[in-house]
């Protein structure tokens, strides 16, 4: 026998690594999108039974929290630090700010014409919904006071993100002043970053079993009549998300970035679908800080800097959908709104939205502000949130879209304008 004969031939690939490699070789995205459908699936069929699915994605949505305030305080530190000039942080805030606000606005806008036109509250019958009450928001100097941290580590512990993303400036920003005394740190707080990064990475090979954990909840508890209960104002908040997320969105990474739109909504797809399933912008963070910065070609030092701003005050879908139920109560009511009601709304609503969390349902929580200002009491509002908050789970997975998108999108902005996007990386989009 000679060696050749002697020598083995290939290994052949069982079945196991066969189907693994097949599993990995479908895009993330792809992966989510496919979960998603099997979950609805599955939870129109199993009905109540697709509780029994909940745990798992409560493990999904827990191991995504589990990374984000020790993330958004490396990122936004370790992405100060790079910036190497307190000055040009201070560019990049107040663009970051402005540009929020201005999405906002607009959204409140398409809100407020969507509602005009559609008119969902017309005839809504409320009378038979359970009052709920709802906890007081905070008013603008108590939520101001609660950026500068007491204890940072408490801040940390408990996800108060404004006072994390405070505090990390302050590092960040230490670091820069302290020079070379500053470097072995500023060095510390890139590799906590890209270790934090990876561990989002395998977090998200986990995401399409608890997406289709997540849809099948909703589907199996809520069922289709969640869209035939409130279909109107469903259609509302389904054209205001995809007028916002694809013309107004799609226009910044455009006309403002001067980059071409396809490879910006194929390069963000991971990031969308997992805000849908969870319908919390914080908790899609870690994942829009990997697409930003992997699929658009952005750099830490803008993507650690305006994204996680953005999951906190960039909320541009629930400052549409705050000024859909707001002309939705007006209807439902019968409340007459003048120009000048219009203009407070449009004023207020982007303003409040800052303060809403970025958690599931964190719209309704500023609700009640709005109202008071047009006239609508307390008692008239505990009774619109009790007729909204059994359909709210699946809105709020439409409109926390919008919130994803627009956080992308401004990032992208600011990082073009920045000249921190690598151009060749965002047209390349990994993600296809």
């Amino acid at each position: 026998m000679t060696a050749d004969d002697a020598a083995p031939g290939p290994r052949k690939k069982g079945p196991l690594s066969a189907g693994l490699g097949l599993w990995f070789g479908i895009p993330l995205w792809q992966r989510i999108m496919g979960a998603l459908v099997l979950g609805a699936v599955a939870g129109f069929a199993l009905g109540e039974d697709a509780m029994q699915l909940k745990w798992i994605g409560d493990l999904f949505v827990r191991l995504i929290r589990m990374v984000v305030s020790p993330l958004i305080f490396l990122i936004i530190a370790s992405g100060v630090a790079q910036l190497g000039d307190p000055r040009r942080l201070g560019r990049i805030g107040v663009r970051t700010v402005g540009m929020y606000f201005a999405t906002m606005l607009v959204a409140v806008i398409i809100g407020l014409v969507l509602a005009t036109l559609l008119q969902p509250g017309q005839g809504a019958q409320l009378a038979g919904a359970t009052p709920q009450a709802l906890a007081e928001a905070k008013g603008p100097a108590e939520l101001f006071l609660s950026i500068i941290p007491l204890n940072p580590m408490k801040a940390l512990a408990e996800g108060e993100t404004l006072a994390i993303i405070f505090f990390a400036v302050l590092v960040g920003a230490a670091v820069i002043v302290a020079g070379d005394d500053g470097k072995p740190l500023a060095r510390g707080l890139t590799s906590g970053s890209a270790v934090m990064l990876k561990i989002v990475t395998m977090i998200m090979e986990v995401a399409p079993f608890g997406v289709f954990a997540l849809i099948a909840v909703v589907m199996g508890t809520n069922g289709p009549r969640t869209f035939v209960n409130v279909f109107q104002l469903a259609m509302c908040v389904i054209a205001g998300s995809l007028i916002q997320t694809v013309i107004t969105h799609g226009l910044i990474v455009r006309l403002l970035a001067k980059l071409p739109v396809i490879p910006f909504f194929r390069g963000i797809a991971d990031a969308v679908m997992v805000g849908f399933s969870t319908a919390s912008s914080s908790a899609t963070l870690p994942v829009a800080i990997r697409v930003a910065e992997q699929n658009l070609g952005v750099k830490p030092a803008v993507s650690s800097t305006v994204l996680p701003l953005g999951a906190t005050i960039g909320m541009d879908g629930t400052a549409m959908y705050v000024a859909l139920l707001t002309m939705f109560a007006a209807q439902a009511f019968g409340v007459p709104l003048s120009l000048a009601d219009y203009a407070i709304v449009a004023v207020i609503t982007p303003l409040i939205a800052m303060g809403a969390g970025p958690v599931p349902s964190g719209s309704l929580f500023v609700l009640a502000a709005v109202l008071g200002a047009i006239g609508i009491g307390a008692e008239q509002t505990a009774l619109l949130v009790g007729f909204i908050l059994p359909f709210d789970r699946i809105l709020d997975m439409i409109r926390t879209v919008p919130n994803v998108t627009g956080d992308l999108a401004v990032a992208t902005a600011v990082a073009r304008w920045e000249d921190e996007v690598d151009v060749d990386e965002f047209i390349a989009s990994k993600d296809i």
